[in-house]
């Protein structure tokens, strides 16, 4: 009879790794997940309303309303929770909600039903504080939306993509007016060049 062929036996000492390596594995695993639970992608959405509901100033950082159609859905059941209610906290369809009124304007910062609470409203805080500045204190409609390019700038300096990246107004601030400088020393330099271009044109012109 034909001797049936062994399994190849492992080296000596690979067993013993193998095992250690087989038994070690799921843990490992199980720690990596662990791990990768937090997120620094804290903030879904942050929104503006007026005191009729209506969105003035939006940003949506996941897929959770993909639709323009489904965010204004979202915003109209928060504003219809949150509008009459005194506190500055909501929970809604397993999100947080912080928000804050200024006279004809409300203010919304969104998060997981699991995000800290805290670090809602430092967000939220320093949003109104920055626009507060930008808009020398009238925080309402009119002048946000005559401000709505600066409202962008400060938004996008306190949150980049649900990171958040600033929760000091001081500095958001100073971040803002640096990069109107820019732009306005880029728009200041290319109307320079263009009336020296004017000028070498004439000159030409009368030679």
């Amino acid at each position: 009879m034909q001797r049936p062929e062994a399994w190849p036996r492992p080296h000596p000492g690979e067993g013993a790794s193998a095992a250690q390596a087989g038994g070690a594995a799921p843990p490992a695993r199980a720690t990596e997940m662990r791990f990768q639970e937090p997120s620094l992608y804290t903030i879904k959405a942050v929104f503006i309303l007026d005191n009729d509901g209506q969105r003035l100033l939006a940003k949506y950082y996941d897929d959770t309303f993909p639709s323009t159609k489904e965010q204004m859905v979202f915003e109209k059941n928060v504003f219809n929770k949150t509008s009459r209610a005194e506190s500055e906290i909501a929970f809604l369809g397993g999100m947080t909600i912080v928000y804050k009124s200024s006279i004809d304007l409300l203010l919304y910062v969104v998060g997981s039903s699991s995000e800290n609470e805290l670090m809602l409203m430092s967000v939220l805080a320093c949003l109104f504080d920055s626009l507060s500045h930008i808009l020398r204190k009238n925080v309402e409609r009119r002048w946000l939306l005559e401000n709505m390019d600066g409202a962008f700038l400060v938004l996008d300096e306190i949150v980049d993509g649900g990171v958040i990246l600033e929760s000091d107004p001081q500095q958001v601030i100073q971040k803002v007016n640096f990069r109107t400088d820019d732009v306005g020393l880029t728009e200041q330099s290319v109307a320079q060049v263009l009336q020296s271009a004017k000028e070498q044109i004439k000159w030409s012109l009368l030679k």
